[in-house]
């Protein structure tokens, strides 16, 4: 779980439009985003998995 603060911060505009970066909602991690759900990697699997994520289908082969 990430910092309430950074969270925060991340979620207030920037003084300058390329400083804005994207958190994840769910857990507040910045990295491993995907922009087409809005969450990252870890949430979006976990998720996925349970199926609460309509069209979205696990692998297999």
């Amino acid at each position: 779980m990430a910092k309430t603060c950074l969270m925060v911060k991340a979620s207030r505009p920037p003084k300058f439009k390329v400083r804005a970066y994207n958190r994840c909602p769910l857990c507040g991690r910045p990295r491993a985003f995907f922009r087409r759900f809005r969450m990252c990697r870890l949430c979006l699997r976990d998720l996925g998995r349970r199926g609460q994520i309509p069209g979205l289908v696990k692998a297999s082969w």
